[in-house]
């Protein structure tokens, strides 16, 4: 038996030896890649990014905006913003995301046949890089997107530097316009479910985000040159039908995810105080697209509940306040996820005329971005409203608190554009809610959460010291 066992042990290494240089064709199935195609990970990171965020944005970010109030798991609401319960911890959600899309970017940047995702993903990782360091301020983000090639322990670098440094917000904007200037080859942008591989309309895009962003940074950096430029230009969004969006259907998977969720969840959120109050100061008819009448009403009038109430005190009937419209349940077709739009482009822009940072009417782009947002929530705008309370320069009101009120109600669930922008300029003026558990002070940032005190205790703790052991209450850099 030994002497067999020897012979058959010499003729496989004798066999081996003379097949070394062919082993790895022989062993690699062809029907199954080693990567993932950059059109498969761009659908995905589009569509996850965008589904999840509006899952967050009704949950969590219209809770911090008041738009909404939550009825009970409503410790988010009452501002224990470590406590996330049916939402509020957006974190995984874009580090999963950026780091799906540092695949799509990496392989752009090593195979020529996949340059034409280049831009896209430089655009896409400017666009969730600066919706996560807006919330949380410093992040792990120049170390903490390569994977198996990186560390698993980033530091966090600061706000600044990520809208500001090389390959950070700003910069991977004008890269990723320029890749797309640059690309000569002629196969298409495919798995791109927001502009459907039109490489003109990831340009508008990221101009777009370039005059979003570059406001939001205005109190600490001087970009009135690069906004009159890119005003000027005018090669940004400026309907909504280019707008950055994807349509969600009726019929699983691609529904809103309210829509599938059992209904006490949906009925957990009903019309806030402050949003009610709003709306009806403004004549503004878009409350009943965006909310019900509540059910106890016998003529169809609408109730909004003060947010952050103590739910095992306080005995709230659901029948006496008003639920999200059908538009968030029953009828999600006519719902967007949405990246950016005309209107906040142009909120943007009234509010940078209204500065001085460009030279344009601000005026009227505040009017065609109250235009263009009653438009996309389907709410036929009325022939007085932009000379009633809702005017730019109406009685009592200042055009600055007009424009971001404007914004503020669009927003609805946008991620937690309505908080950010509320924090950033202190329009339009929120509530003290109800029963606080921060003090009756509104959050002015985002909690880093426990996992990463767990998995990158050493960097956290740097972090974590200068937030004041991760506060809520201290500002972000733009903030300051």
């Amino acid at each position: 038996m030994k002497k067999i066992t020897y012979i058959l042990s010499v003729l496989f290494i004798a066999t081996t030896l003379s097949c070394t240089k062919d082993f790895e064709d022989i062993n690699t199935n062809p029907n199954s890649p080693s990567s993932v195609q950059p059109s498969l990970l761009l659908r995905q990171v589009i569509y996850d990014f965008g589904e999840n965020m509006s899952y967050e944005g009704f949950v969590a970010g219209d809770l911090l905006a008041q738009h909404r109030t939550a009825l009970d798991f409503n410790l988010f609401d009452r501002h224990a913003l470590k406590s996330p319960q049916l939402g509020g911890n957006p974190w995984p959600i874009f580090y999963t995301n950026l780091r799906d899309n540092e695949i799509i970017l990496n392989q752009s940047q090593t195979v020529e046949t996949f340059a034409v995702y280049e831009g896209p993903a430089l655009i896409l990782k400017a666009y969730m890089a600066a919706g996560l360091t807006d919330l949380f301020g410093d992040v792990p983000y120049f170390e903490a997107f390569n994977g198996v090639a990186g560390t698993v322990t980033p530091a966090y670098d600061s706000q600044e530097d990520i809208y500001l440094n090389e390959n950070g917000i700003l910069d991977n904007l004008d890269k990723g316009i320029a890749a797309i200037e640059g690309y000569s080859d002629v196969i298409p942008l495919e798995g791109d479910i927001l502009f459907d591989g039109d490489l003109n309309a990831w340009i508008r895009f990221a101009n777009a985000l370039k005059i979003k962003h570059l406001v939001r940074v205005s109190n600490k950096v001087d970009v009135s040159n690069q906004l009159q430029t890119l005003y000027a230009e005018g090669n940004y969004i400026t309907s909504n039908s280019e707008n950055a969006i994807f349509n969600f259907t009726n019929t699983d998977p691609n529904s809103f995810r309210l829509a599938q969720l059992r209904v006490g969840d949906f009925n957990n959120f009903v019309l806030s105080e402050t949003m009610e109050d709003i709306l009806v100061s403004l004549n503004d008819t878009r409350l009943s697209s965006l909310f019900r009448p509540f059910s106890n009403s016998s003529t169809n009038e609408f109730n909004g509940l003060l947010n952050g109430i103590d739910a095992a005190s306080t005995s709230i009937a659901l029948a006496d306040y008003s639920l999200a419209s059908a538009a968030f349940r029953e009828d999600t077709s006519t719902l967007d996820a949405n990246f950016i739009t005309a209107w906040e482009v142009h909120f943007a822009l009234a509010e940078a005329a209204t500065k001085g940072l460009i030279n344009a009417d601000a005026q009227t782009l505040y009017e065609t971005g109250v235009t263009l947002a009653f438009e996309y929530w389907n709410t036929e705008l009325p022939t007085d409203y932009l000379s009633g309370p809702a005017a730019y320069n109406a009685v009592g009101a200042n055009p600055m608190e007009q424009i971001l009120t404007q914004k503020w109600i669009a927003n609805v669930i946008n991620g937690y554009e309505g908080w950010i922008e509320y924090r950033r300029t202190g329009f339009p003026q929120l509530q003290t809610i109800s029963a606080s558990l921060n003090n009756d002070l509104i959050p002015i940032r985002m909690p880093y959460p426990a996992e990463e005190e767990a998995l990158n205790f050493e960097n956290y703790s740097v972090a974590a010291t200068a937030t004041e052991n991760n506060s809520i209450n201290v500002p972000v850099w733009w903030n300051e």
